[in-house]
């Protein structure tokens, strides 16, 4: 049962590495861009909004690693999957509404990869469960 229990820690911290590393490059590279290019992908969202949103990105990267890594507050790696999974679902549904559908394959996966982290890492939320920290 170890063996299991392991496995599933590693692939765990796989998707959390994955998903922290894809949310600090989008959230970078939008912080990275000029007003014009923002908006140039024809949404309807504003420059200072998307801004808003980078950073919500970088800051969920961080959390997706760091309390677990540094184990500070290890209950805030499930809270920011959780944000995150906020974050596409909105990106989902924004670009459903003004771009083809195919361009939602990515904020949808994000948003699945997100939920299964946060789904297994609620524990830590509960207790200071020590089989959530592998």
């Amino acid at each position: 049962m170890a063996s299991t229990t392991d496995s599933r820690g590693k692939v765990v911290w796989t998707v959390q590495i994955l998903l922290a590393l894809l949310f600090l490059f989008a959230g970078a590279s939008k912080l990275a861009m000029s007003d014009q290019d923002l908006t140039a992908a024809s949404t309807a969202l504003s420059p200072l909004f998307l801004r808003f949103i980078s950073v919500c990105e970088i800051l969920g990267a961080i959390g997706l690693v760091a309390p677990m890594l540094l184990k500070v507050r290890p209950g805030l790696t499930p809270v920011a999957a959780a944000c995150l999974l906020v974050i596409m679902i909105g990106a989902v549904v924004t670009t459903v509404m003004t771009m083809p559908i195919t361009y939602a394959i990515l904020p949808f996966v994000a948003g699945i990869a997100a939920a299964y982290v946060a789904y297994a890492r609620w524990p830590l939320l509960r207790s200071g469960a020590r089989s959530a920290y592998v």
